[in-house]
């Protein structure tokens, strides 16, 4: 995604002129805001992963910067940058056309010289035939070329003067760019005077420089911001020479009159009070008004809006220059119009899918006509749509209001992704053979089959099924599915409310660490869960980072052995290498098979954010499964867990493209409880990759109870991090509360810790772990987060 970065460079000469008929809409920056992604392809590890957002500045036209209407000194007009005296004004502009004809004239005239005008009397060499456009090459050398004559030093190239002229070293320049350049400078209202020296050089290039006297106005003790976005423009009329003085002061009096009534009708800016104090400390310590002492407020106010994410906002006039007050008058860049475009793959306006209030109900409400454009506003929403995954690309555009001067317009421009897709995914397990060479378990194929129908009606509502097997061939116990329709806006589009309601039916087949030995224990022989059901459930978001689920799961529990068999208990292998079935009830009611229906709670409250890529912030889950005593048994239960999160960062880093990311502290803190009729397979296990590393998967024991805390410090290294860690997992004494004791039958400790250091490679986890009960450290590689 890109978007404006308006900044606040001094202006050019073109933004100080005189009023134009142009609007001041018309040289409004281009913001872009754009995030591209190919959703056509998803991720296989991660399919949640948010696409990235690409942010990136864009240079911007300023505004022109138009005076109002100048009254004589001691009238208390509405003086601008032009303040000054009519006649005068006139006799100076014929002067500097005269000084400019001479000098551009100077190239043709061999040896002659313009007397009084800085000219010198060597020749220059002339144009060839085929250059007939009398260009003239200027300023190869520029040193000293503009020259305050009020302070009577040479202006730098870190003046804001300096950067007015538009003239470049070794460019080519025609008479009418020259004589524009001399116009221009000279009737912006910042000068009293502006005068350009040319001196031809032997090899026939002109050098110039050029000298001026900068405008002042009397102190001001007063200040005042307005907003004139939306305002029509005045068009000054052009004095007519032949006016009497009384003619020119009645004119004069017209134009203040018109000025007032402009300022009563303009709307306060957002300038906060804070920068108002501050600018008129610097008109108190200035003393007298000046051109600079402008320049360095417009910077002021234009550096506060631009902060604040007001990147169209331009300071475009000052007036009242000639009382005790001075007036600044901002375009904010008021939003007047919000667009709406679909694109098809080769750029060109389509019909969408997609119902408009589906992407409306994601903006904000500063991004509506009548608000002011800001750019954090534009990345929220652009963040906010690409969230919908409904769409591969996402622009959001502000461009000025061709009809209304000063107005934004704001242009979204979608790409749809396609409706339907469906994906297969085939998977061949390796195992050594002889000789230790790897072979293939089985030349029967496994893998995944995905279909999904998304955004139905336009809706954003979608249907997604997956089948699971190992043996596509012939599919058999083994094969899982799901199937789940997605709904939202359950209460309506148009209703402020964020529910979204989910059923599915779903078949799953897991292996369960709860039937799984400790240390030194041999080999137990494993113990498959499988769940067949239906689930419901209603997701309400009260805002980005909290939502809550609530929902109602009704389903059927296997329990089997590694050979598909029903297995009521747990199994046990035996000194001769035979299996015995004397271990602990695998289900509540006894027979390897239970149908329950349980209500389910959760609430998540997640405020983390990354600071260049390193996660900082908090992250709170509360979880409940509530039997309601219908099933097997009557089971009536309570299971509840809560885990807190926090990653706190432990340096101040400058956020940005390319910046390192700072180190980071994780506290973690997981409990679970439990009351009421608890079948085994649901019982809390300690142990593994996201309980106590270290250890394998339900190696500390199975309990009613736990308590699991850990510690991780993240330091950032060449584009990613290693951290050291230290976790402890403990079943507060409830493991003897679990039905035949898992735990102790499995000869598990119940308890333990562990340390380790690891470093992130891409999605992979190396970690070196110590198993703090045996003593032992071993490598793992993990996939995803442990946090």
């Amino acid at each position: 995604m890109a978007f404006c970065g308006a900044g606040h460079p001094i202006l050019p000469s073109a933004a100080l002129s005189r009023r134009r008929n142009t609007s001041a809409a018309a040289a409004l920056p281009k913001c872009d805001l754009s995030s591209t992604s190919d959703r056509n392809k998803p991720s296989k590890t991660l399919p949640s992963l948010s696409k990235t957002l690409a942010f990136s500045a864009v240079s911007s036209l300023a505004y022109h910067l138009s005076p109002s209407a100048s009254g004589p000194p001691g009238t208390g007009g509405g003086g601008g940058w032009n303040g000054g005296g009519g006649r005068r004004r006139r006799r100076r502009r014929r002067r500097r056309k005269l000084l400019v004809e001479a000098i551009l004239s100077g190239g043709e005239r061999e040896g002659r010289g313009v007397p009084g005008m800085g000219l010198a009397r060597s020749p220059v060499q002339h144009c060839r035939p085929a250059e007939q456009a009398e260009r003239i090459q200027a300023l190869q050398s520029l040193r000293d070329p503009v020259f305050d004559q009020r302070r009577w030093t040479t202006v730098g190239t870190d003046d804001s003067f300096f950067e007015m002229v538009s003239l470049q070293p070794n460019g080519i320049y025609t008479k009418a760019v020259l004589q524009k350049e001399l116009e221009t400078l000279a009737t912006c209202g910042m000068f009293e005077k502006v005068d350009l020296e040319a001196k031809t050089k032997p090899d026939g290039t002109i050098g110039v420089t050029i000298s001026f006297t900068e405008s002042t106005w009397q102190s001001a003790d007063s200040f005042r911001c307005i907003n004139v976005g939306l305002m029509q423009q005045s068009k000054p009329i052009e004095m007519d020479s032949d006016m009497t003085d009384k003619e020119a002061y009645e004119y004069y009096k017209s134009q203040e009159k018109d000025y007032r009534r402009r300022i009563e009708r303009a709307r306060p800016c957002l300038l906060p009070v804070p920068v108002h104090r501050e600018v008129l400390q610097m008109l108190r310590e200035h003393g007298t008004v000046s051109a600079r002492l402008l320049q360095r407020i417009r910077d002021r106010v234009q550096k506060w809006y631009h902060d604040e994410g007001y990147a169209c906002a331009q300071v475009v006039n000052f007036g009242n220059l000639n009382t005790k007050e001075v007036v600044c008058e901002v375009v904010e860049g008021d939003i007047t119009q919000l667009s709406i475009q679909f694109l098809d793959k080769l750029g060109n306006v389509c019909e969408g899918n997609t119902q408009l209030p589906v992407i409306r109900r994601e903006l904000s409400k500063q991004l509506r006509p009548g608000h002011v454009f800001n750019i954090e506003a534009g990345k929220q929403a652009l963040r906010n749509i690409n969230s919908l995954a409904l769409f591969s690309n996402i622009e959001v555009n502000p461009r000025p209001d061709e009809k209304k001067e000063g107005g934004i317009i704001v242009e979204i421009k979608l790409k749809e992704l396609e409706q339907k897709t469906a994906e297969v995914s085939t998977e061949w397990s390796i195992v050594p053979g002889r000789n230790g060479r790897p072979t293939l378990a089985s030349i029967q194929p496994g893998g995944t089959v995905t279909i999904e129908h998304r955004n139905l009606n336009g809706l954003n509502r979608s249907l997604i099924g997956s089948l699971t097997t190992n043996n596509f061939i012939d599919p058999q116990d083994d094969l899982s599915f799901k199937f789940e329709y997605v709904h939202p806006y359950l209460d309506g589009i148009y209703n402020p409310r964020n529910r979204t309601f989910r059923a599915n039916c779903f078949n799953s087949r897991k292996l369960s660490p709860v039937f799984t030995g400790g240390p030194g224990v041999d080999e137990v022989p494993p113990i498959w869960v499988d769940r067949a059901g239906i689930k419901a459930n209603i997701t309400e978001s009260f805002t980005r980072q909290s939502k809550f689920t609530y929902g109602l799961v009704m389903e059927k529990i296997t329990t089997r052995d590694e050979s598909s068999h029903i297995s009521p208990y747990g199994q046990r292998q035996l000194p001769s290498g035979g299996i015995s079935a004397d271990g602990p009830p695998t289900t509540l009611s006894g027979t390897g098979v239970d149908q329950m229906v349980f209500g389910q709670a959760n609430i998540t409250r997640d405020n983390t954010k990354f600071v260049n890529g390193a996660i900082v912030g908090e992250r709170n889950v509360f979880q409940l499964d509530q039997g309601l005593g219908i099933g097997s048994k009557f089971p009536f239960f309570n299971r509840h867990q809560l885990t807190l999160t926090r990653f706190i960062q432990l340096k101040q880093v400058e956020e940005g493209a390319g910046k390192p990311p700072p180190p980071v502290l994780v506290l973690h803190g997981h409990y679970g409880g439990c009351v009421g009729d608890l079948p085994s397979y649901d019982a809390f296990t300690l142990g593994g990759p996201y309980s106590v590393r270290g250890y394998n998967m339900g190696e500390l024991g199975a309990c009613r109870n736990l308590l699991e805390v850990a510690a991780e410090l993240r330091i950032p290294v060449k584009n990613t991090h290693v951290y050291v860690f230290a976790e402890h997992g403990n079943d507060l004494g409830s493991s003897k509360d679990v039905k035949g004791n898992p735990t102790e039958f499995y000869r598990r400790m119940g308890h333990g810790s562990s340390y380790g250091i690891g470093a992130k490679l891409g999605l992979v986890r190396a970690e070196y772990a110590v198993d703090h009960n045996s003593g032992a450290g071993a490598v793992f590689l993990r996939f995803g987060e442990r946090f």
